[in-house]
C-alpha cells in the first residue's frame, strides 16, 4: 500500500486529510508541513548537479491566528483537486482560481481567495509537501515546445487513444503538452540523442531540411525558455539515455535557457531532477566560433547591459565557475563586449546551420 501511495497523488491527497483528522481526534490542532520555498534554502547539489530545496522546514497550524486563512486555503485546493482526479478533468490553475474564489458561499462579502497569486503558492506548496507535481493533480500550465523526429508516443487521454509519430508532424511539428507523465507512454524512440534549438524559427530552418531524419535525432524548440513539459519531455528521452544537447544565442538569455534546463531553476527548485538534465551539454553559440568561422566575426552584437550583468553573475556560480570552459567564454564576453545569435549561422547560407550543429556533434566540441 505504501508503494502505491508514493505513486498515487490522491491517495497522497487522502493521507494528508486523515492525518489531520487523526491530529483532532487526539486533541491537537492539524498541521500542515513542507519545505521552505525560500532563495536562502535553495543549494546546488554537487552529487546530481542540480539546484534543489535544502532541508529547512516550514510547519503551518490551524490554531495559529495569523496561519489559519492559509491552513484552511491549503486544505481547500487539496479537496478540490482531488476532485478534479476522481472526475478525470483538467483545469488550468486559473481555472482552479475561480473554482474555490467563492467557495465561501456567496452571500458572503469575503471570498477565499482574493488574488490568483494566493492560490498558486499553495499549489506550489503541495507539490513541495507530497512529492507530486501539479500536472498529476490534474493542473494543466501553458504548451510552448515542439518536437519532431523519430518517436512514437501513446496518448491516452480523453478516453481516447492516439499514436504520434514524431516523423510524420510535416512542418508544424507536435506540440508538447503540459503533462507528458500521466496517460502518456513512449513506445517507439530511436534517436541517437535530442537537439534543444531556443528559437522557433531555426527550428523550422532545420525541419525543413529534415535534419532529425538525416541525424537521427529528435529536435525540440522550447520557444524560449524550456515551459515544464518541455522540460519532463527532455527528462525522460535523457532517462532513456539519449544524449541531450542545446543550441542557443550567446546572449545572457540563451545561457540562461541553457542553464535552466540543465540544472533547473531557482523557482523550480522543489522539483530537482525531474525538471533539469545535468547531463545536457552545450553546443553553442560560443565567443570561440566568432574567431573560428571568419564570416561570423562581421555578424557579431554590441552585448547589451544586461548581457553584461549576467556574464559577471555567472562567473560567481560555483555549479559554472567550476568549468574553465565556461569561465574563459564568460570572460571573452566581458572582454569583448560582444555577443551573437544563432541566426547569424545563417550568414553564409542557410544550410550552414546543419553543417555547423553536425560537426559540433560528431567532434565533441561542447561546453559542459
Amino acid at each position: 500500500m505504501e508503494k502505491e501511495t508514493k505513486k498515487n497523488p490522491k491517495k497522497k491527497l487522502e493521507g494528508l486529510g486523515k492525518r489531520m483528522v487523526e491530529q483532532l481526534r487526539e486533541g491537537k490542532g492539524p498541521t500542515f508541513e513542507s519545505q521552505l520555498r525560500t532563495k536562502n534554502n535553495i543549494v546546488f547539489d554537487e552529487d546530481f548537479e542540480i539546484l534543489r530545496l535544502g532541508e529547512r522546514i516550514e510547519e503551518r497550524s490551524f490554531l495559529n491566528a495569523g496561519q489559519a486563512k492559509t491552513f484552511m486555503q491549503t486544505v481547500a485546493v487539496a479537496n478540490k483537486t482531488k476532485k478534479f482526479i476522481e472526475e478525470d478533468l483538467h483545469t488550468s490553475i486559473r481555472g482552479l482560481y475561480y473554482q474555490l474564489k467563492f467557495s465561501l458561499g456567496e452571500e458572503l462579502d469575503e471570498s477565499l481567495f482574493a488574488e490568483q497569486t494566493e492560490s498558486n503558492a499553495l499549489i506550489e506548496d503541495l507539490e513541495v509537501a507530497l512529492h507530486i507535481k501539479r500536472e498529476d493533480l490534474n493542473l494543466t500550465t501553458d504548451r510552448k515546445g515542439v518536437v519532431a523526429g523519430a518517436l512514437k508516443i501513446v496518448d491516452k487521454f480523453a478516453g481516447e487513444e492516439t499514436v504520434i509519430d514524431g516523423t510524420k508532424q510535416g512542418r508544424s511539428g507536435w506540440m508538447i503538452p503540459s503533462d507528458v507523465d500521466n496517460g502518456m507512454e513512449f513506445v517507439d524512440v530511436k534517436a541517437d540523442y535530442v537537439l534543444v534549438v531556443e528559437k522557433d524559427a531555426m527550428w523550422q530552418r532545420l525541419n525543413e531540411d529534415r535534419f532529425w531524419k538525416k541525424e537521427n535525432c529528435i529536435l525540440v524548440t522550447p520557444k524560449g525558455q524550456a515551459s515544464r513539459g518541455t522540460r519532463r519531455l527532455l527528462r525522460k528521452l535523457a532517462d532513456k539515455g539519449l544524449p541531450v544537447y542545446v543550441f542557443t544565442d550567446c546572449d545572457a538569455w540563451g545561457w540562461y535557457i541553457y542553464w535552466t534546463i540543465k540544472t533547473g531553476s531557482i523557482n523550480l527548485a522543489y522539483l530537482g531532477r525531474d525538471f533539469a538534465i545535468p547531463e545536457a551539454r552545450f553546443l553553442g553559440v560560443t565567443m570561440k566560433d566568432i574567431e573560428e568561422f571568419d564570416f561570423l566575426k562581421k555578424l557579431t552584437l554590441k552585448a547589451k547591459e544586461v548581457d553584461l550583468k549576467r556574464a559577471s553573475e555567472m562567473l560567481k556560480y560555483p555549479w559554472i565557475n567550476k568549468h574553465k570552459e565556461w569561465v574563459e567564454e564568460l570572460e571573452k564576453v566581458l572582454e569583448t563586449k560582444k555577443k551573437i545569435e544563432q541566426d547569424a549561422l545563417q550568414g553564409q547560407k542557410l544550410t550552414f546551420v546543419g553543417e555547423y550543429l553536425k560537426r559540433k556533434i560528431e567532434e565533441r566540441e561542447w561546453l559542459p
